[in-house]
């Protein structure tokens, strides 16, 4: 091996350890209530990676979208680098989601977080043009007993709504909503229709991938 091939060698093995120093370093982000904040979230400028800034406010973590609505974080898993946030509030009123000026949830795709298929989107107060989707807009649609059997729903009766998988076909960094589209939306993570509806997980989850040094070893001569 030359000179130069150990150098590159060398500065591999110091860029994984100064990763993982600065990894342990970093779980040292102050608690938001009583939440841990895990590497690599981070919550200010002085810990954390930055490209994974969340939000403390008044003892909730929160997930900021690209337009800079904020959702509360519900649960974090380093294990499978998810989290889940809470969906919008539907205003009752007018059947319409909290974040329906803002078209619904986008993430910025310049991050390393994606929508993913874990979620089961069941989209409210629906134009009918939906219906040249391929969605399921059915009787027996899932959002039929969200909007019969749950408070949050009740205000959406007796108008079209659909429901659909979020898959890998789809772009898995947004739920739209919009005027004279769907107005409202809330999701289910790992959906089991069989369960009673209140025992449903309402979330949307979130995947992250890891920060990882960019490091490549070229053998020259």
């Amino acid at each position: 091996m030359d000179t130069k091939l150990k150098m590159l060698v060398m500065l591999c093995l110091l860029l994984f350890t100064l990763v993982s120093l600065v990894s342990s370093f970093h779980n040292g982000c102050p608690k938001c209530g009583n939440f841990e904040v895990p590497y690599p979230f981070s919550t200010n400028d002085n810990c954390g990676n930055l490209r994974y800034k969340i939000y403390c406010n008044n003892g909730n973590l929160e997930f900021p979208s690209l337009q800079g609505f904020h959702y509360k974080i519900l649960s974090i898993d380093t294990n499978t680098n998810s989290l889940i946030i809470r969906p919008p509030m539907i205003l009752k009123d007018t059947c319409s989601s909290s974040d329906l000026s803002q078209g619904g949830i986008r993430l910025d795709e310049t991050l390393p977080f994606n929508i993913s298929k874990h979620n089961t989107v069941l989209l409210l107060n629906c134009a009918e043009s939906i219906l040249r989707s391929p969605l399921n807009c059915s009787n027996n649609s899932l959002c039929r007993q969200f909007e019969d059997e749950m408070e949050e729903g009740s205000g959406c009766k007796s108008r079209l709504c659909c429901h659909y998988l979020k898959d890998s076909s789809m772009n898995s960094h947004f739920i739209r909503v919009r005027s004279g589209g769907c107005t409202a939306y809330t999701s289910v993570v790992n959906i089991n229709p069989q369960d009673p509806i209140y025992q449903w997980n309402y979330g949307i989850e979130l995947q992250w991938l890891p920060p990882n040094p960019n490091c490549v070893l070229e053998n020259n001569p």
